[in-house]
């Protein structure tokens, strides 16, 4: 994907309202997307196979399933299995953010985040892909 990164829908799949709140004010404010919201990894699966978005947001530690089972979930899916995923998650350690790159996500958004500069995290790593 070249530098000129065209979202036009964008999912985000947390199960913190504060999260899901402060993600959307920062991409609403800063970009033309449609963001669709999802509270679980389930649900999350259900409006992606509906509404096939252009990219997923995904949190890591979700009480149904964590962020590495939806992700394979989506990877099953050959309709879905092409949708760039970013996985977003408090856990830092450069070993660990490894393992999340190497298992096929697009790339990886540590929390916290600052929402006015969230869009930005999102073109750049779409920017980078292979």
């Amino acid at each position: 994907m070249s530098s000129t990164v065209k979202l036009q829908q964008v999912l985000l799949i947390d199960d913190d309202d504060s999260v899901r709140e402060l993600a959307l004010m920062g991409l609403e404010g800063m970009t033309d997307w449609k963001i669709d919201l999802a509270a679980s990894a389930s649900e999350g699966l259900e409006k992606a196979k509906k509404s096939h978005p252009d990219l997923i947001l995904l949190d890591f530690v979700m009480p149904d399933m964590n962020g590495l089972e939806a992700f394979a979930k989506l990877q099953e899916d050959p309709e879905l299995k092409d949708i760039p995923v970013i996985l977003m998650t408090g856990k830092t350690e450069p070993k660990e953010v490894e393992q999340f790159l190497q298992s096929g996500l697009s790339g990886v958004i540590t929390k916290p985040f600052d929402p006015v500069t969230l869009s930005e995290q999102i073109e750049e790593i779409l920017a980078h892909r292979d």
